[in-house]
């Protein structure tokens, strides 16, 4: 498997909880400290810390030093990864959905002119 297919294998795994999912849009609108995300949860600064080393080992987010803060940052760079893949699908499930319904279509049509055809011969 090529890095970026593992990137994702770990991104999409690391997303699968709720949590860490929340984590991430936390971290979508500012820069947070583990402590600052754990706040609202009822769960041990451990159990927050765990979660965030997931994100960080999927490449989600990293870590940084400012003074005696460890401030949390989310990295855009995988989830952008993420998306191209998501829409690549997207895009080829529309495409199926388009020629299904070009297809029901052309059938409406045809059942239509079969009818008109029955009518006129009667």
């Amino acid at each position: 498997m090529g890095g970026s297919t593992e990137q994702l294998n770990r991104a999409f795994a690391a997303l699968a909880d709720p949590t860490r999912r929340d984590l991430v849009a936390r971290l979508a609108g500012a820069d947070a400290t583990v402590g600052e995300l754990a706040e609202p949860y009822d769960m041990s600064l451990q159990a927050i810390s765990k979660h965030v080393k997931v994100l960080e080992e999927a490449g989600l987010v990293t870590r940084s030093r400012d003074a005696q803060r460890r401030p949390v940052h989310l990295d855009a760079e995988v989830l952008d990864l993420m998306t191209t893949w998501i829409e690549r699908y997207r895009r080829e499930a529309e495409e199926r959905y388009r020629r299904l319904d070009a297809l029901l279509g052309r059938m409406a049509d045809d059942k239509d002119q079969q009818q008109n055809s029955t009518k006129d011969a009667s």
